[in-house]
C-alpha cells in the first residue's frame, strides 16, 4: 500500500466553477480542442465565435501556468487529455407575464474542468505498441506473387467500371418526356 501511496502520477488539473454559461454551449467549443496540443488548441480559440471560448482559454491558460510551476513540464510537450464541462446549479428567475402570470427564467451555470498530460509519454506506447503488430504481421511476398495481386486487383476494377457504364446506359435509355410524366405533381 505504501508503494502506491508513494507512486503518483503528476496530473495537470485546472478546475473552474459557476461559469454563467450553459453547459450545452460550452461542450461545442470542448467538443473541438479535445485531444489537440496545447498550442494548437490555443489558437482554435482565439478565432472560434463563440462567448463560450474566453473562460475555456482562461482556464487552459491556467493549467498550462499550473504544469510549467508545479511540474517543470515545457508547453510544447503538452496535450489536452481530458476536458469536461458539467452543469452547475441554475439560477431560477421570473418574468412577470400577461394577465399576472409569471414565466421562469432559467439561468445556468456550469463547472469545466481540464486535464493535460505529456506527449513523450504516449509516442513511446504508441511506438511500442506499432513494433509489436509490425513484427506480427511481417509477410514476405515474393515478386511473382505481387505481380498476380496486382493483376488480379485490375481486371477487378475493369469489370465493374463495365458495370457502372452498363448502368449509366440503362438510365439514359429512359428519355425526359418519360421523366416528366412519372412526376407526381401536388
Amino acid at each position: 500500500m505504501e508503494a502506491k501511496n508513494k507512486i503518483k502520477e503528476k496530473k495537470i488539473i485546472a478546475k473552474t466553477k459557476y461559469i454563467r454559461i450553459s453547459s450545452k454551449k460550452i461542450r461545442l467549443v470542448i467538443d473541438v480542442i479535445r485531444g489537440m496540443d496545447v498550442e494548437l488548441a490555443e489558437n482554435q480559440l482565439k478565432f472560434i465565435p463563440k462567448r463560450a471560448c474566453h473562460p475555456v482559454l482562461k482556464l487552459l491558460n491556467s493549467a498550462i501556468a499550473n504544469a510549467k510551476h508545479n511540474f517543470d513540464f515545457k508547453k510544447e510537450n503538452l496535450y489536452i487529455k481530458e476536458i469536461t464541462v458539467n452543469q452547475g446549479p441554475t439560477l431560477d428567475r421570473w418574468m412577470p407575464r400577461a394577465f399576472g402570470r409569471a414565466a421562469p427564467i432559467r439561468k445556468r451555470t456550469s463547472h469545466i474542468t481540464i486535464i493535460l498530460d505529456q506527449k513523450e509519454k504516449i509516442k513511446k506506447e504508441q511506438v511500442a505498441k506499432k513494433s509489436q503488430k509490425d513484427k506480427d504481421k511481417v509477410e514476405i511476398l515474393s515478386k511473382t506473387e505481387l505481380s498476380n495481386e496486382i493483376k488480379s486487383n485490375e481486371s477487378e476494377t475493369k469489370q465493374f467500371t463495365k458495370i457502372k457504364k452498363d448502368k449509366i446506359k440503362f438510365r439514359d435509355k429512359r428519355g425526359f418526356i418519360k421523366k416528366i410524366f412519372n412526376r407526381k405533381s401536388g
